[in-house]
């Protein structure tokens, strides 16, 4: 899921409505939120790869 996808236009996305749950640590959804944690830089990247892999998840049921 590594595409560009332009917002600007309309497009149809499966199960778009539902509502999805992943577990992250307050650290990592204060990461994804823009906040840098210099002494964790695997922080950010680990919370992205769980979102990732919850939103493919649900893409391809």
């Amino acid at each position: 899921m590594n595409e560009v996808i332009d917002m600007t236009q309309e497009i149809a996305v499966p199960h778009g409505e539902e509502k999805i749950m992943i577990e992250l640590t307050v650290k990592e959804a204060i990461a994804l939120s823009g906040v840098k944690f210099n002494e964790q830089p695997d922080l950010l990247p680990k919370a992205r790869k769980k979102l990732i892999k919850t939103v493919e998840k649900v893409l391809h049921q």
